[in-house]
């Protein structure tokens, strides 16, 4: 084992980054008002990557800003003026995919590592080794390789270019991502940061001669989902992506909530230090790893291309929802002058409800919700309102930064 890969997380805001870190991160990568292909996501104005990249690097934490979008001729001189304010900003490199944003990145903010995004569709050690000739100091696989495949890249291309990879989170129906659907059924153009997810929507056939006829697409009488993927999770095969020597081990999700990005990060480092510690500690808790990653919200899971060629197996056929096992109520913001943690609700929960606090070593220990106060005081049943501020009095009291929820059905 020579390679020690780092945790990569996503994170869509300031507070999700902050979860992120507390969970286990090694490095997240977070994006800007523009630039970036998750437009729908919180995303960071620039007072916000300033306090996060201070706040991640306090942690010794890595902060990557993507810029990965595909430009149009109008997008550079905003390019340009975003890539001098990232070099003031100091995050340690940014994602680029589009050839003319890395030039224009290049003379614009010299001093900024590079890393080249999974949207390029990097699939060979001759491409790698065309990125390194022009600096580049890391690149993202395309999602389409076998890990035979990124072994051999390892082997052809110098020791000093690092690869990461992809190993938990959506998987998309096109190309490493570069998608054209949602631009031309929605007008909302994928590589430019405004993916609707039509992969996800239920698709039905029309003849022409026949208008206003709709027939269903069916696998079964529920119905068939034609683009959608499960979702890749890989944290049961560490030992191959080890082999692999793969530097990054990336997880999707920048439009996740805190609960799905506490989870992986957790899930993940606590399978990675067993295994760098003690291989058969780490093969003796496969079953524990694969509880711990369920308790968010995920599309079923598959290991993607990593061993081949992915068959109907790795499609989900009859819905287009996740599967919910744990439900999100808040994170532990502070406490009250009178010691009760505040938190944020998110979803509705009720006093005598039991709940878990879920621990950044791994443990998640039961509480029950004694009393719910608002602001001003005044006692509730529930708090039916997402976003309100409540003073919690729990039977186990919670740390700062720590992450309340329940077990969906509950």
């Amino acid at each position: 084992m020579n390679r020690k890969p780092e945790l990569l997380i996503p994170a869509g805001s300031l507070p999700v980054l902050k979860t992120a870190v507390r969970y286990g991160a090694d490095a997240v990568y977070i994006g800007g008002e523009t630039m970036g292909l998750r437009a729908k996501a919180a995303n960071f104005t620039r007072e916000e990557m300033w306090e996060g990249i201070h706040y991640a690097h306090a942690h010794g934490v890595k902060v990557y800003v993507t810029a990965n979008i595909f430009a149009h001729n109008g997008d550079i001189r905003e390019a340009e003026t975003y890539f001098r304010e990232l070099a003031e900003t100091g995050p340690d490199a940014v994602l680029i995919s589009d050839p003319g944003m890395f030039a224009v990145c290049r003379r614009t903010a010299p001093g900024l590592e590079i890393h080249i995004s999974t949207q390029a569709n990097t699939t060979n050690y001759e491409s790698c080794l065309f990125w390194y000739g022009l600096g580049v100091k890391r690149i993202v696989m395309a999602r389409e390789l076998s890990l035979s495949e990124i072994r051999e890249i390892r082997e052809k291309v110098p020791g000093d270019l690092e690869i990461e990879t992809f190993v938990h989170g959506a998987m998309c129906i096109s190309y490493s991502g570069r998608c054209l659907l949602s631009s031309y059924l929605a007008g909302r153009d994928a590589n430019r940061g405004a993916c609707t997810h039509p992969c996800r929507w239920k698709y039905a056939v029309v003849e022409e001669t026949r208008p206003g006829e709709y027939m269903p697409v069916e696998e079964n009488e529920r119905g068939t989902y034609i683009f959608n993927s499960r979702d890749l999770m890989m944290v049961d095969r560490l030992p191959d992506l080890y082999e692999a020597g793969i530097d990054s081990f990336k997880v999707e999700g920048r439009m996740k909530t805190a609960l799905y990005v506490a989870t992986c990060a957790r899930t993940y480092k606590l399978a990675m230090r067993d295994y760098e510690r003690d291989p058969e500690l780490y093969a003796s808790r496969l079953d524990r790893y694969r509880e711990m990653i369920s308790d968010c919200t995920y599309r079923r899971f598959t290991t993607g291309f990593f061993y081949g060629r992915p068959g109907t197996g790795d499609q989900i056929y009859d819905s287009n929802t996740y599967v919910r096992n744990s439900v999100y109520l808040g994170t532990v913001s502070g406490f009250d002058p009178y010691g009760l943690p505040l938190v944020t609700q998110k979803n509705r929960f009720f006093r005598g409800d039991t709940i878990e606090i879920m621990k950044q070593d791994g443990r998640d220990v039961e509480s029950v919700v004694r009393e719910i106060r608002s602001d001003d005081g005044t006692s509730m049943e529930s708090a039916p309102h997402p976003g309100q501020t409540l003073h919690l009095d729990l039977s186990v009291m919670p740390e700062e930064g720590d992450i309340l929820r329940m077990k969906a059905g509950d």
